[in-house]
């Protein structure tokens, strides 16, 4: 607990400070930064002091630890205000940002670093895959945006030389969904300039110290960064890991492979560009080395005789529409190559934030179907400056900070009060210095530092930084907050004609006027733009949509670089204005960035211009909390048994003091005309934490209502729909019986009794029944027929279906569309004569009473040899006859002996009949050629199966059961008839012959 931090390490809040002196505010700071504490609180403020060293104090633990707390549970930290800037997003759907500010060196960058690495921590626990993306591309932009645009300089070894706001964008369950950054005034200046001891940005030295061999070479680059003028200052030893981190950024965030060499591409050229001299040659200006303009042009993916015009001649266009090239003195050309190379740069800059704004934005974002879309955002911006050489990009930088610091003096100070006055709430007014006064220095229309330099850039003539400098002096020279040397005349530290000053919040600062007015036209030659749209890199050419005008067209002079930074600083602030802000004051404790230096007197100017003492005290007077009654009442309502669910009392007013007098409270609170003061995060603390153990109990009971209504309208519904299932069964039963009628009604005065007709589909719950009804009719349709058909062909109709049945379409064709005459040699004109006496002969020897079949057969042997036979079957033996000697009986075979028969599924008339004595009979049932409509084996097999089926032996009956392939047909005493589906026929001694698919049928005796 913060309150709970042991004494030795000074008080965690300077609030609590025993008086609000500067002494002891400054004693207190330098106690907890000699003790390692470098974090201290002012109410929901942070003061960060730069350590200089790496902490261990940023880990899963403290990240845990900090996660879902009030800020006064934990010590002071940067996860503290993170949290609270998160929580307050999630719980009331607002907007927020985190302002981080300080002068450079203070430590803003590396604070924005562990506020978003905090932020990508605590949330998305269930690890979505797209959340995952997004977290990891917001982190890798740290990387990228460090190394192009930050440098070494005197104060900061890793100075931020750009304003970075960054937007992070949440869904309703709090996880990030996408962002977008904004840039601000990049120090382009630095690419071809550094002050002594500076560096270049970094990006430069990474690829230098960093990039392979076969990058170099592709580049005709050379390891060393003194060989180029734009990079002969120092280099370091973290350069070549960080390439590498930086080449792995720009892959996880999605750039391409084209584009990353195109990136490394044009730092190339500009290293290039750098090392270009010209010289005069008569009256022309000449590149002194031609093969760094080869090398310039195969980077930029132009030729090198348009780099070079673009070089060396302008393009002016005359009055009358004439275009004319222009030389280039030696001092333009060197002018126009810098010009050239500070351009490129910030282009490279610009387009890298925006491909990473494409990957990051928000897609397909419906407000309806995903709910609220809250933000963060993060501010890091280049702090205050006071160099030796304070140039544009100082004066630039310095009126930022004084805009932001209107906008902590407008939130934190002066709104606070006049929202006290307005509400009625005893207050004693707080002094604390406005910088209004300052900003309208520099921004005031028509009067202000940045209107002069404009009227200076647009006027007529050739006007210079001098003559800028005294029009200043003429207009601003009764200002408090502003001098030169020509208004003091008494202070040296000024020069005549070069030095202006301005007193700003946080110090005095000489500006140096030569060179303000370049740098706020920011000029290039058009020449320069056509060259690189007209680059056949489509990244480069992107770069540079203007370079497609004609140098003839007319086009609107363009703003200069002061108005357009004024312009986006104005929006940047209205843009935080509308979100709940939380402050990060950074301070830096020396200028030798060492961690064991206090530099008081440094400390002490940081924390006057920070106005930080002035915070404490409207702090400490002030109320931590406050809010509209009518969402206070909302959001602690369920907190009090007179305002839950609805209270009856005449205003809101009243509702919040019957919660605030059952608490207990009431002493820590003021009320207002419309809003509700609380002047300590405890009190608010013991609500939140009361409301959060009722929100489950309230949500199972919702949960448990609702669930119930739910479950009641379900049931509702159900018995609904099984009414009508009923009701719909019936109906649809009723009418099939309905149209079963109709259909059928008339069958029997039908010639066919109803067989055409096609009978009607059948309910599902009608399906037995409908099979039932079918058979009953089938039977009763078949009982019509067979009434019609004489006795003497029943015998031929039981055969035929007995044949049908057993088949089971195994054959297709077996004679039943014929007379089944049987006895077939009793019709013959042949030895008909011969026939008869025979079977009378053998009639009165066997005694049988019926022949079920006789005729003209082929006998096949085992051999595969054939005879003619004849084939007389009755009902007590087989025979088999010799037509050519009288019907001469060659072979008697009792019929009970006959175990099968085998019928192949051709339309051949092959047919074996097996014996218990394994002495088969092999015939074909017609000799010569197949007379057509003349297939006899259905005849046999019918003939056999009904002979068997419908005899009574020793008064026992005979059953009968038909199945395919291993399965059997049951007949008197075990008639088996099988029908499986054989490759191959077999004789009688079971081996095989050549033959077609068989159907055999087995008969077999008990």
């Amino acid at each position: 607990m913060a309150e709970l931090e042991g004494l030795e390490f000074g008080k965690s809040d300077f609030v609590l400070l025993d008086e609000v002196t500067m002494e002891q505010f400054m004693e207190n700071l330098k106690l907890r930064f000699e003790k390692g504490r470098i974090y201290t609180f002012i109410g929901e403020v942070v003061v960060s002091v730069n350590p200089y060293r790496e902490m261990d104090i940023y880990g899963k633990e403290v990240v845990e630890a900090y996660r879902g707390r009030e800020l006064y549970e934990n010590p002071p930290h940067l996860f503290s205000v993170a949290d609270a800037a998160y929580k307050t997003m999630k719980r009331r759907a607002k907007d927020t940002c985190i302002v981080i500010s300080g002068e450079s060196g203070a430590g803003k960058t590396e604070a924005s670093k562990y506020i978003m690495q905090y932020i990508a921590a605590i949330t998305n626990p269930s690890q979505r895959a797209e959340v995952e993306s997004v977290k990891n591309v917001l982190l890798k932009s740290n990387c990228v945006l460090e190394a192009f645009g930050n440098a070494k300089t005197n104060r900061n070894n890793n100075s931020s030389r750009f304003g970075k706001y960054m937007d992070i964008n949440f869904n309703f369950n709090g996880d990030p969904t996408g962002g977008h950054i904004n840039n601000y005034l990049l120090e382009k200046s630095r690419v071809v300039q550094q002050q002594g001891g500076e560096r270049n940005f970094h990006s430069f030295y990474q690829l230098l110290r960093g990039g392979s061999e076969e990058m170099l070479q592709s580049l005709f680059l050379q390891r060393d960064p003194s060989f180029y003028i734009y990079t002969r200052e120092g280099t370091s030893s973290e350069d070549r890991s960080a390439h590498k981190a930086v080449l792995t950024a720009l892959k996880v965030i999605g750039f391409r492979a084209q584009e990353i060499d195109s990136i490394y591409m044009i730092l190339g050229a500009i290293l290039h560009l750098g090392n270009l001299e010209f010289a005069t040659d008569g009256e022309s200006v000449r590149v002194t080395a031609p093969q760094a303009v080869e090398n310039i042009a195969i980077l930029t993916s132009t030729t090198a005789a348009d780099v070079s015009k673009a070089l060396l001649f302008r393009t002016v266009a005359t009055g009358g529409g004439e275009v004319i090239d222009k030389g280039h003195s030696e001092q333009e050309a060197n002018y126009g190559r810098d010009a050239f190379s500070k351009a490129l740069y910030e282009r490279l800059f610009s387009w890298i934030v925006s491909r990473i704004n494409a990957v990051i934005e928000v897609k397909d974002y419906n407000p309806v179907l995903h709910g609220k879309n809250t933000v963060i955002g993060v501010l890091d911006i280049y702090g205050f400056e006071i160099f030796d050489n304070n140039s544009f990009e100082q004066f630039c930088i310095n009126y930022c900070n004084e805009k932001l610091h209107q906008l902590f003096i407008e939130l934190i100070l002066r709104q606070e009060q006049e929202e006290y006055d307005r509400e009625g709430i005893p207050w004693q007014h707080i002094d604390y210095c406005n910088n209004q006064i300052i900003v309208d220095l520099v921004e005031q229309p028509h009067r202000g530092i940045i209107s002069i330099l404009d009227e200076a850039c647009l006027g007529v003539g050739k006007v210079t930084d001098v003559m800028c400098l005294e029009s200043m002096d003429s207009k601003l020279g009764q200002h408090p907050h502003y001098t030169s040397r020509k208004l003091s005349p008494t202070d040296k530290s000024l020069e005549f004609q070069r030095h202006f000053r301005i007193r700003h919040y946080a110090g005095d600062v000489t500006y140096s006027v030569e060179g303000f007015l370049e740098k706020n036209k920011d000029p290039l030659f058009q020449d320069f733009k056509r060259l690189m749209f007209n680059s056949t890199n489509p990244v480069l050419s992107e770069m540079w949509p203007e370079g497609r005008l004609d140098i003839t067209e007319v086009t609107k002079r363009p703003l200069t670089a002061a108005t357009l930074f004024k312009n986006s600083i104005v929006a940047l602030v209205d843009k935080l204005a509308c979100k709940d802000p939380y402050y990060v004051r950074c301070i830096k404790p020396n200028e030798v960035k060492s961690p064991m230096l206090f530099d008081d007197a440094r400390c002490r100017h940081q924390v006057a211009y920070l106005g930080l003492l002035e915070n404490v005290r409207v702090r400490r007077a002030g109320f931590a909390y406050r809010q509209p009654y009518n969402r206070f009442l909302q959001r602690y309502k369920m907190t009090c048994e007179y305002t839950w669910p609805n209270h009856l009392m005449e205003s809101d007013r009243e509702a919040v003091e019957a919660i605030v007098k059952q608490h207990d409270f009431h002493d820590d609170v003021e009320y207002g005309h419309t809003k509700l003061f609380v002047r300590t995060p405890r009190s608010l603390f013991t609500l939140e934490q009361e409301r959060a153990a009722l929100i489950p109990i309230l949500v199972l009971f919702l949960q448990k209502v609702w669930r119930g209504a739910l479950a009641r309208m379900r049931c509702r519904r159900i018995r609904a729909i099984y009414r009508i299932m009923s009701c719909f069964r019936r109906y649809k039963v009723k009418a099939h019986f309905w149209e079963v009628e109709r259909r059928l009604g008339g069958v029997r005065t039908m010639a066919d009794y109803g067989r055409s007709v096609q009978w009607p589909a059948a309910p599902a719950a009608l399906a037995h029944f409908h099979a039932i009804t079918q058979q009953l009719y089938h039977r009763w349709w078949a009982r019509q027929v067979v009434k019609n058909i004489p006795p003497s062909d029943m015998a031929e109709v039981r055969a035929k279906v007995a044949a049908l049945s057993a088949l089971q379409g195994e054959r297709p064709t077996w004679g039943c569309g014929r007379v089944w005459e049987r006895d077939y040699l009793s019709h013959v004109s042949e030895g008909c004569a011969h026939f008869v006496q025979v079977s009378k002969e053998l009639k009165n020897k066997d005694q049988f009473s019926t022949i079920l079949f006789s005729g003209f057969v082929r006998k096949v042997n085992r051999f595969n040899k054939s005879t003619d036979r004849a084939l007389f079957i009755t009902d007590k033996h087989v025979y088999k006859l010799e037509p050519r000697k009288h019907f001469r009986v060659l072979k008697k075979i009792p019929l009970d002996n006959v175990t099968g028969l085998s019928v192949t599924s051709g339309a051949d008339q092959m047919l074996v009949l097996h014996t218990s004595s394994k002495d088969d009979i092999l015939v074909c049932l017609q000799r010569g050629e197949l007379c057509p409509n003349q297939d006899r084996v259905g005849e046999v097999l019918g003939t056999l199966s009904d002979h068997f089926t419908r005899s009574v032996h020793w008064g026992t009956t005979y059953q009968s059961r038909l199945t395919f392939t291993t399965k059997s047909l049951s007949l008197a005493h075990r008639l088996i008839v099988e029908i499986p589906l054989q490759k191959s026929l077999h004789d009688g001694d079971g081996k095989k012959m050549p033959g077609k698919t068989s159907v055999s049928i087995n008969f077999e005796l008990q």
